[in-house]
């Protein structure tokens, strides 16, 4: 039998999951460990590129492993960056081969250097400039075969492809694969208090979700969901409804869907009733994704255990990585 495909994605420590993260990531990831050799990291080196709360970081790194558990995620496919610290020795390397005016123009740069302007103390870190490479390195290191993500990180991913090729034609080895976006339905899921907007933890509680939320918090946030608010285009669906549709999609709610979209299409659809079979379907997830996450933390320490064998695996191939790296560089390896 062929060895199967390498699927690598990373997802930053934010602690808390909503639905926009689970739906239009995290779900996939549950799929895809079926048919490719995946592996998942969770990138906390990335979180320090913005002003963060040391103490917090790390709380929200474990709450990150366990939420991921919960929802399906192997134990064995994930790892914690910084328990694989080549990820920013190959940054560093990468960084020689990448070019300052690419990693300059990269849209996320300039909208969290804003961001960061926008704040207290007006500081923009080295690192939120340079995090795209180090980005490219997660990838890399592992020689992925597969990267799964959406239109918002393809710029990301040529950028990887770019720093791959110039290394390959400087060391005259085609060594680094060059990595393909996985496309797979991904959906996008939006705010229900604003469905012009992507679901999100930085615009506020009432602009997501969580996957962990109490029922009644979680009802509460369906029924007040926007419906109508001005942007219907004739005989449009409205955003706000569009959404609440998209969201049993997502759920794999077809008969919820069918059900109502005959009510819809009959110009009768009751936007109460349509509230209350998202509410009844995502409940029916979220309770699932609680009792398992209550099974997993009855013992954290042996998960912790876990997830630093699955990283001490996983890094194994990275260093592997590095000393090729190196010996293709002219770099001095432990052993010459």
């Amino acid at each position: 039998m062929s060895t199967p495909k390498t699927v690598l994605s990373c997802i930053q420590p934010t602690g808390d999951m909503h639905f926009g993260n689970y739906f239009g990531a995290v779900q996939n990831w549950v799929r895809l460990q079926d048919e490719y050799q995946c592996m998942y990291g969770v990138v906390d080196y990335h979180a320090m590129t913005m002003p963060y709360n040391p103490k917090k970081l790390r709380e929200n790194t474990w709450e990150l492993i366990y939420n991921l558990l919960a929802v399906g995620v192997k134990i064995e496919n994930l790892f914690i960056q910084s328990l694989v610290p080549e990820h920013a020795e190959l940054g560093w390397i990468l960084n020689n081969f990448a070019s300052y005016g690419r990693v300059e123009n990269m849209t996320q740069f300039k909208d969290k250097s804003q961001q960061s302007k926008e704040g207290k103390d007006n500081f923009i870190s080295v690192g939120l400039y340079d995090y795209p490479v180090l980005q490219a390195a997660d990838i890399l290191i592992y020689r992925a075969d597969y990267v799964p993500v959406g239109e918002d990180q393809k710029q990301h991913l040529e950028l990887t492809k770019e720093i791959a090729n110039r290394f390959n034609n400087q060391v005259g080895t085609e060594y680094f694969v060059l990595p393909e976006m996985l496309r797979t339905e991904t959906p996008k899921i939006m705010s229900t208090a604003d469905p012009s907007k992507k679901m999100s933890k930085s615009s506020g509680e009432k602009h997501n979700i969580s996957i962990f939320a109490e029922e009644k918090r979680l009802r509460k946030q369906i029924s007040s969901a926007v419906t109508d608010s001005g942007d219907t285009d004739g005989d449009k669906m409205s955003a706000g409804i569009s959404n609440l549709f998209q969201l049993l999609k997502a759920a794999g709610n077809q008969e919820g869907i069918d059900n109502h979209m005959a009510t819809y299409d009959n110009g009768e659809l009751r936007y109460g009733d349509l509230k209350k079979t998202v509410a009844d379907t995502l409940v029916n997830l979220s309770e699932s994704f609680i009792s398992r996450k209550a099974e997993i933390t009855k013992d954290k320490k042996a998960i912790k255990n876990q997830i630093k064998e699955s990283s001490a695996n996983i890094r194994a191939r990275a260093q592997e990585t590095i000393r090729e790296v190196k010996d293709l560089c002219g770099l001095t390896n432990v052993k010459f």
